[in-house]
């Protein structure tokens, strides 16, 4: 439900080197090319696409968050809706139309360029609109829109994955809850790393790219396509041979931040469910069976090896000591 409401800065601070994040997946659903449109009518009236008002059955595609983004820009730009009535049904009238103008007595400072890109979005075929790609590489977008600040991978994060790799499957496992527990500020490194690695912008790191990482951080390896590959072995716990973020975030981490008593306690207590200051059998088997890159970070192992693994003290269950003990390992 893309609208100017759900997306939110990070930090209550200047613009600059501030994060915007999307907020609000309630209606998100996954798209892939090639299968059956979506049909149902949802959405906020202002900003849905016309082929989502489709009567009597809408079928619509991935297109339909080109229309809302070009209905945000329009807005943006100038404080006004294009598509407005008196109640949602006149409202869903104008959408369904597709008409609208830039009025002067807003629209006079703003850019031939940038009005451009707002028709091409808000076209009401949409066959014939604008897609992402097209819209990141409009004029407009490439003149305006500040590109990322290179973040190549860096020697530091190279070797937390080598230690990653020589880490016990529960540790692995552990981590994955771990990096889900520290704050923006404390991953932004990582995440502009995984970013820039991320050479297509899927959100997953293939072989290539990963290799394409390895061979620009020129860290001085003589064994390049052995790191490559038992490196990605490692990051790719599902195997699904893509490395995603979770993944990555999991095997990169610092060990000065993972290792942090507070994030170490919020990690534990997800494992601790009834908060008794223990991880027991069923614990871990509740939190591995719920959590499907956690149960891939442990693979097939039983729960009762992965116990033994941190249950220094024999009792059959895991306190935070000797939780905090395995991850030091």
């Amino acid at each position: 439900d893309l609208k100017p409401e759900n997306f939110l800065f990070l930090h209550k601070a200047p613009i600059e080197g501030n994060m915007l994040k999307v907020i609000d997946f309630g209606i998100a659903a996954h798209f892939v090319e090639g299968t059956s449109p979506f049909t149902e009518q949802t959405g906020t009236p202002y900003y849905v696409a016309p082929e989502v008002l489709s009567w009597p059955c809408a079928q619509y595609g991935k297109e339909c968050d080109l229309w809302s983004c070009g209905v945000i820009m329009y807005v943006l730009l100038s404080g006004r809706l294009p598509f407005r009535g008196p109640d949602d049904q006149r409202t869903f009238q104008k959408v369904r139309k597709g008409k609208f103008a830039f009025p002067p007595e807003v629209f006079g400072e703003v850019s031939e360029d940038a009005k451009r890109l707002i028709r091409r979005m808000l076209v009401t075929d949409p066959a014939m609109r604008i897609t992402a790609d097209q819209a990141l590489g409009d004029a407009w977008t490439r003149c305006h829109a500040p590109s990322a600040a290179p973040a190549p991978l860096v020697g530091s994060v190279v070797q937390a994955i080598r230690t990653f790799q020589a880490g016990s499957k529960l540790k692995k496992a552990a981590l994955h809850i771990v990096a889900r527990q520290m704050d923006e500020g404390q991953i932004r490194q990582l995440r502009n790393i995984f970013i820039e690695l991320d050479a297509n912008g899927d959100g997953h790191l293939t072989g290539p790219e990963f290799a394409e990482g390895l061979r620009r951080a020129d860290l001085g390896s003589s064994n390049l396509a052995e790191d490559l590959n038992t490196m990605f072995a490692s990051l790719d716990t599902d195997g699904s041979g893509e490395i995603d973020y979770s993944e990555f975030l999991a095997a990169t981490v610092d060990r000065r931040q993972y290792l942090n008593e507070a994030v170490c306690k919020a990690a534990f207590r997800v494992f601790d469910r009834n908060s008794d200051g223990l991880i027991s059998k069923e614990e871990l088997q509740h939190v591995l069976g719920s959590d499907p890159d956690v149960m891939q970070a442990v693979g097939k192992d039983s729960v009762h090896a992965l116990l033994a693994e941190a249950d220094r003290d024999g009792s059959g269950a895991i306190d935070f000591e000797e939780f905090m003990a395995m991850l030091r390992r």
